[in-house]
């Protein structure tokens, strides 16, 4: 063989080597035993997906709605692993500033010292996303005769002004309140556009929404507040609600009193992340906002969102 072809033969074998070492070798070795699922080309092939795992934690007013959108979301999608906690707004948000989780699932809208703290913590913007709508019913037990309150009579009975049923037309009996603790997103809500000062010292906390309707179920004066997705236990009723005296009470079980804001204890719930979504949690978040998102949102007791939502979600999803 001459030197010319030699060489020619060395180069090919050269070659052949390197395309091996591109194919088989680096970072994707590392990968090389994690789960894939496969997912349909744009050539109508198969081709694999990462696997993703996500957390999400906070309001106990979501947790539920949440954790049932995750598993539907999981259904069709099973290469990605939503775990979803609850433990208040607050403790949502806390952890997000931390780093502990993903996405902070919070029924309030979050505080600026909190945004400042995520561009501390992370370099990041924080974006929020809403989800779902709520009307905060306030709950009395079945059996109570009242129907109808006003706004300011609610936060006149949980400030503590307010102690017995008769003097909102009820009967001779003494109220109990029954309301979160301070991390709680409904908490904070309730006590700005409702009661409008310090709850009364009267007030037993909650640790979860759950425990607040177990309490006015078995409690003839017990009155209590909670997302509307909680209002359809045995033996509670929500009351109807007056944004003044002499203004019409609205239903908040009533899907159109709700999504027109005509129920004046109407808000949004959100969904906060540090930084602009991409990835597994961007198709998850647009699938919660998708028509089969909305479809769960609303059997699981909240109301879709509304057009005005849906441009404020643009920020973190377009």
């Amino acid at each position: 063989m001459n030197q010319k072809r030699w060489l020619t033969v060395l180069g090919i074998f050269l070659l052949a080597v390197v395309m091996i070492a591109a194919g088989c070798g680096g970072p994707a070795e590392e990968h090389a035993d994690e789960p894939v699922e496969e997912a349909e080309d744009t050539n109508g092939e198969e081709a694999p997906r990462e696997a993703a795992s996500l957390m999400l934690g906070g309001s106990d007013s979501e947790v539920n709605v949440v954790a049932r959108l995750a598993e539907e979301y999981m259904n069709d999608n099973p290469h990605v692993s939503i775990a979803v906690t609850g433990g208040g707004s607050g403790v949502g948000i806390s952890s997000l500033i931390d780093g502990d989780i993903d996405v902070a699932n919070s029924s309030r809208p979050m505080r600026d010292t909190e945004e400042d703290a995520i561009r501390d913590n992370h370099g990041e913007e924080p974006y929020a996303v809403r989800f779902a709508v709520d009307g905060v019913a306030v709950l009395v037990n079945d059996a109570n005769p009242i129907e109808t309150l006003t706004v300011d009579q609610v936060g006149a009975i949980y400030r503590g002004e307010i102690t017995n049923w008769s003097e909102v037309g009820g009967n001779d009996q003494e109220i109990t309140l029954y309301g979160r603790q301070s991390t709680s997103g409904t908490y904070v809500f309730f006590m700005e556009l409702v009661v409008q000062g310090e709850y009364s010292e009267r007030k037993r906390n909650m640790a979860g929404t759950s425990d607040i309707v177990e309490a006015v179920i078995g409690d003839m004066g017990g009155i209590g507040y909670a997302a509307i997705g909680y209002a359809d236990e045995d033996g509670v009723k929500a009351l109807k609600i007056a944004a003044e005296e002499g203004s019409e009470a609205y239903d908040p079980t009533v899907l159109e009193n709700v999504t027109s804001g005509d129920y004046p204890l109407t808000r949004p719930l959100y969904q906060y992340m540090a930084g602009k979504p991409e990835g597994a949690l961007l198709d998850y978040l647009l699938f919660e906002v998708s028509d089969a998102g909305q479809s769960i949102v609303l059997e699981e007791g909240f109301y879709p969102i509304t057009e005005a939502d849906r441009e404020f979600n643009k920020k973190a999803l377009d």
